[in-house]
């Protein structure tokens, strides 16, 4: 993994609170299975090596993690659990939305979320979680065996050992063979939009 720049940035995590209202009451309730979360957010251009690992996908297909962020689309990625109560549903509302301001261009692009809890997170239960988001065809959920998952984790630096401990993160990448650009902490879908702009723009 080679780390090429940092750049810290405003943190967004109040305008996600707000636009995800219907999320706040199970935020409150749950908030003491993590750690504080922090009020900063980080950027940063990272080359990682992709594991040789097979995932499944939230049709019941088995397909190799390569083959899948390979296929020539940008890819705009993060990990999530179904049963996570405060990061995740956040994160996911926020891919939701940008699936939204895609527009038309959302078929161009590969929405990833990969489970941190493979032993729970079953096809079926993701294709529940995908459908409450409202996640269209060009977004795609991800579980696997443990292993498959903790390689996945553990090659975007994203394990953290318990899932309770898991950190707001989104990578995006132009194309295959392109740097990723990493964002620690919470971002809005605005913020994803432009990000994902810029990239494509010096593809």
């Amino acid at each position: 993994m080679r780390l090429t720049k940092i750049i810290c940035g405003p943190l967004f995590f109040s305008t996600v609170l707000v636009s995800t209202s219907a999320f706040a009451v199970n935020m409150d309730a749950h908030a003491h299975h993590h750690h504080p979360m922090s009020t900063e957010s980080s950027q940063a251009v990272v080359d990682y090596s992709l594991p040789k690992v097979n995932l499944v996908r939230q049709d019941g297909k088995t397909v190799p993690l390569a083959d899948e962020l390979n296929d020539g689309r940008p890819v705009i990625l993060n990990f999530i659990y179904t049963t996570c109560t405060t990061v995740c549903p956040l994160t996911s509302q926020t891919f939701s939305q940008l699936q939204t301001a895609l527009g038309s261009d959302k078929y161009k692009v590969h929405l990833v979320s990969i489970s941190i809890d493979p032993e729970e997170d079953t096809p079926a239960r993701l294709q529940k979680y995908a459908q409450k988001f409202g996640a269209d065809s060009e977004w795609n959920h991800y579980t696997g065996s443990v292993e498959a998952s903790i390689a996945t984790q553990r090659a975007f630096d994203v394990y953290r050992g318990d899932k309770m401990n898991h950190n707001p993160v989104t990578l995006l990448r132009s194309a295959p063979g392109k740097p990723w650009l990493r964002i620690d902490g919470f971002s809005s879908a605005a913020d994803l939009l432009n990000a994902y702009r810029n990239l494509v723009a010096v593809k």
